[in-house]
């Protein structure tokens, strides 16, 4: 393992970190909110830690291998989002706790959207506008290690993009061509947000809350500028339906956005099954939602349809924004929608989940396993498309599958050890765990209210949720560190 260049990525990305205050305090020069003091000590400080880190090492300069590529992986996120979390400390306005303010950064970088902080309608533009910057650098992030890194690295289900994906992938070293791969996936990214935030303002919104809206939209974060999150605008179709036309966008693997985007053909949409699954999926599930609104008299028809499929994508594809409070709708709806967080969004996007491609993978191999039992000399290939799927991969995602919910029951009862109820517990650490963000009981509105020791464990959840379970969890075993 090659620690010297790793503490030199590291040092390097605290000072490009630190850059990205230079925005929030350009918001708080505009709207002289008197929050500048905050960013530019916040800046300093992270600029001078990731400079002592970076320049006695700026020298080493080595391959990066797979043990590596793990462990920068999980430090991109553990680092920048302690160091996310200064301005939020600083800040007179919101008063935060070191724990309340290191939750809210991580939730923040690890595109969750859950929150600590109650009154945003009151809080000074620039912290507004960093929460929603934290977003959507994180969802920038997740998108070029889950594309170029996390597939050479073998993350159950990755591995199918190996041939496809661009990248360097082919490979045991991460090469420069992740350079190439990181701007043509950064175009993309910064396109849809343009595109998404000019909608939003020719839609309604100030030009301020279209920028903000379409940080986290393009993210599938959910942070908002207004307590009533999207229900802010409920009396504006127009923008509920541009929130969902995103967040679908954003919602599928960013590897064929790639493809479309190089060859200028959406024929990659149409032959990618996993993109179908999601769509279907996506399309049957508000149907059925829509329709239990309507039948159980909660709304009336056209708001039944459109809070009900508003309310299935955003939860579906973890971004969390809500238009009312959903843990409030009739029947077994606010756990059906909790449950649609499971499968999240398509592998190489910015939703959260064990996503689509491995959902689409177990129900195959179900499928298979019930023909064999029909017919069980016979050898029954499993196919995604046109390609065969190696029984490697098959292995590969029941283990992510079972280490997931052994983590998500674990991570309940230490959640329960600290006096929460079972509803709560459960609805946060599935909130946490597929960087959702909403939940049930107690997190229902926000997650203020519980204890310091239950935010730590939450914190936990978020980082495993968006580092695939494995990326972490292998940085705790023996094997890893010999040599």
């Amino acid at each position: 393992m090659h620690l010297p260049t790793i503490f030199r990525t590291v040092g390097f990305l605290l000072m490009l970190f630190s850059l990205t205050m230079f925005l929030p305090l350009l918001v708080s020069l505009i709207y002289q909110d008197g929050a500048g003091d905050s960013f530019v000590l916040s800046g300093a400080i992270t600029f001078g830690i990731g400079a002592a880190i970076y320049l006695p090492l700026r020298r080493q300069r080595k391959d990066l291998r797979t043990r590596d590529g793990f462990l920068i992986t999980a430090l991109f996120w553990t680092v920048l989002g302690l160091f996310g979390a200064i301005p939020l400390l600083l800040s007179e306005q919101p008063s935060l706790s070191v724990t309340d303010a290191i939750f809210e950064s991580i939730s923040g970088l690890t595109t969750t959207g859950a929150t600590v902080i109650t009154g945003l309608d009151q809080l000074p533009p620039s912290m507004l506008f960093y929460r929603q910057l934290l977003q959507w650098m994180g969802g920038i992030g997740i998108i070029v290690i889950a594309i170029a890194i996390l597939p050479m690295l073998g993350i159950g289900g990755m591995q199918l993009y190996r041939a496809e994906t661009p990248g360097p992938v082919k490979d045991s070293k991460l090469t420069p061509r992740i350079t190439q791969t990181a701007k043509t996936l950064f175009l993309i990214y910064l396109s849809l947000t343009t595109v998404c935030a000019v909608s939003y303002w020719l839609a309604g919104m100030t030009v301020f809350n279209a920028i903000c809206h379409a940080f986290s939209t393009v993210a599938i974060g959910g942070f908002s500028t207004h307590d009533a999150s999207m229900g802010y605008y409920a009396d504006n179709p127009a923008i509920l339906i541009i929130a969902c036309t995103f967040m679908i966008i954003a919602g599928i693997n960013f590897a064929l956005h790639f493809g479309a985007f190089r060859n200028a053909s959406i024929s990659q949409y149409r032959r990618d099954p996993e993109c179908w699954f999601y769509l279907s999926y996506l399309f049957f599930a508000s149907i059925a939602v829509s329709l239990l609104l309507y039948f159980h008299h909660y709304y009336d028809f056209s708001d039944s349809f459109l809070y009900g499929v508003f309310q299935v994508i955003s939860i579906t594809t973890t971004t969390g924004f809500a238009t009312t409070d959903f843990s409030t709708w009739p029947s077994l709806l606010p756990h059906l929608l909790l449950t649609f967080a499971f499968l999240g969004g398509c592998a190489g996007s910015t939703g959260g989940g064990i996503k689509m491609i491995r959902a689409l993978l177990l129900a195959k191999q179900g499928f298979r396993e019930l023909q064999q039992l029909i017919h069980p000399n016979a050898v029954i290939p499993l196919k995604l498309g046109n390609r065969s799927v190696s029984n490697r991969v098959i292995v590969a995602v029941w283990s992510f599958l079972s280490v997931y919910i052994m983590t998500f029951f674990m991570l309940i009862m230490a959640l329960m050890l600290t006096g929460l109820d079972f509803i709560s517990a459960y609805s946060a650490v599935a909130a946490s765990l597929n960087n959702l963000g909403p939940g049930l009981g107690t997190v229902a509105a926000h997650f203020g209210d519980i204890n310091d020791v239950a935010k730590w464990i939450l914190c936990l959840a978020m980082l495993l949720g968006r580092l695939e379970v494995f990326t972490l969890l292998v940085l705790l075993t023996p094997a890893f560190w010999r040599r």
